[in-house]
């Protein structure tokens, strides 16, 4: 079994790219993107794309994809990150609008530019396996059903297990607005695109400090009039940002693929999307090459924002994500587990994405879409070319646009509070897999103190 190198996702392309030139010392661009993922590849898709003559660099630390948006589970989802409500019901109806729309957009973008990553729109289903999960479905339903855009069926444990038959679940929700896709076929996709555009990408160049109009890097000093920050789970590694957002751990495991006669035991011929209503909860698609990638939280935080090693994970959480998969698939437990790895996903402390730009220095962000990013980076992309050009449009009133969380407490109590609060999630589930149908207290004082 292999073990980090960077994902699975990437290994499955030949490993890591062929790495492109890095910043060959100071420049002037018009703008200076950081970080080589989906944000920064989308933002300067929409920015070539409106106007064709804007000058702009991409600096990536490692190359083009390697955070999250390679190593992620491929959910191209809807989800409003943060909750719509928080929003009042227009603004966050409208919110959840420009989402469904955009994972339509990514698939038309990918069609046009023929970028093959995999993608099957069959929608998301989640699954509830004990009483309280199946209490929290239900209340979760509710409140879905009570917003628009949303589209939201309720499933009995009949209904699904005709899409996907999941040991011990009692029931499930169902919505069209997800599309299975490859995460670094996505990133590699976008990156050679934009590249045909026109768009610099320096890789192996590390921001160490970003200014009004100036990106300082390990290579030289990029001059820009608008500096737009895209580092997600990395944003901690840049001066002044180390409390902004935490960087969340996130692991995974594929299968080797599946014998049909499993598949056939399974199903799950819709290519559906899989998560559960679990506190710890787990995510999990059917890949284009019929394996099971499965993913969920192993050690979610460590010490002074310090991220991972090309994607090493440790062997408990394998371990744990290895024998909660059997417990989901009993007909695929004797499937040898070909990879693990492991990424870091941004949280904000208010668990809400962000975008926006201060006009008056030209530095602009997004991100903190707290693993919902792989829809919710196009939105932002799509937003902050709109900034740039000072355009009127829709996409600029949206109400994540200039939301402001506040920061991260410092460490030690950092540290203590997120492992503390995964803890206790863990000690909900446990609890609640021995029955009843209230939610345990456990995961009531977790949601308290994490502010959720």
């Amino acid at each position: 079994m292999h073990n980090g190198e960077v994902s699975w996702w990437w290994r499955q392309l030949g490993g890591s790219p062929e790495s492109r030139a890095p910043l060959p010392g100071g420049i002037d661009v018009d703008v200076a993107i950081v970080g080589g993922g989906y944000t920064g590849l989308w933002t300067a898709y929409y920015l070539k794309t409106l106007q064709p003559d804007l000058r702009i660099a991409v600096l990536e630390q490692r190359f083009a994809g390697f955070g999250a948006s390679g190593r992620n589970g491929g959910w191209l989802t809807n989800s409003v990150t943060g909750g719509r409500a928080r929003y009042g019901r227009e603004p966050g109806s409208r919110q959840q609008a420009a989402l469904n729309q955009s994972v339509d957009e990514v698939i038309a973008v990918t069609t046009r530019e023929g970028i093959d990553a995999d993608i099957v729109k069959g929608g998301e289903l989640e699954v509830a396996r004990s009483p309280a999960q199946l209490a929290r479905l239900r209340a979760a339903a509710d409140e879905e059903q009570s917003w628009p855009h949303t589209d939201v069926d309720v499933l009995d444990a009949a209904a699904v297990a005709s899409r996907i038959r999941i040991a011990g679940a009692v029931g499930g929700i169902w919505h069209p607005h997800c599309a299975r896709v490859h995460p670094a076929k996505l990133a590699a996709g976008l990156a050679a695109t934009v590249e045909r555009m026109g768009v610099a990408i320096y890789e192996s160049t590390r921001v160490e400090r970003i200014e009004p109009g100036r990106a300082i890097t390990d290579r030289g000093v990029v001059r820009a009039s608008h500096v737009l920050r895209a580092t997600e789970g990395f944003t901690a590694n840049l001066s002044g940002e180390h409390r902004t957002w935490l960087p969340m751990n996130s692991s995974m495991i594929v299968t080797d693929p599946l014998p049909s006669a499993v598949w056939d035991a399974i199903g799950w011929t819709g290519r559906e999307t899989l998560g559960d209503f679990a506190h710890v909860y787990m995510y999990a698609q059917r890949t284009a090459d019929d394996r099971i990638a499965f993913g969920g939280r192993g050690v979610p935080y460590r010490y002074g924002s310090r991220v991972d090693t090309d994607g090493t994970t440790q062997e408990r959480t394998i371990a744990s994500l290895a024998q909660l998969l059997r417990e989901f698939f009993p007909d695929a437990a004797d499937v040898p587990i070909a990879h693990a790895w492991a990424g870091v996903l941004g949280v904000p402390r208010d668990w809400a994405a962000t975008v926006g730009l201060d006009r008056r220095t030209g530095i602009g962000w997004a991100g903190g879409y707290v693993g919902t990013g792989v829809t919710a980076t196009n939105l932002a992309g799509r937003t902050l070319a709109d900034l740039v050009l000072e355009r009127d449009t829709d996409l600029v009133r949206l109400p994540w646009v200039g939301h402001r969380a506040k920061r991260w407490e410092p460490e030690p109590l950092r540290f203590t509070a997120v492992n503390a609060i995964y803890g206790a999630y863990r000690a909900a589930d446990r609890a609640e897999s021995r029955g009843g149908s209230r939610t345990s207290a456990f995961a009531r004082l977790a949601d308290l103190v994490a502010g959720r």
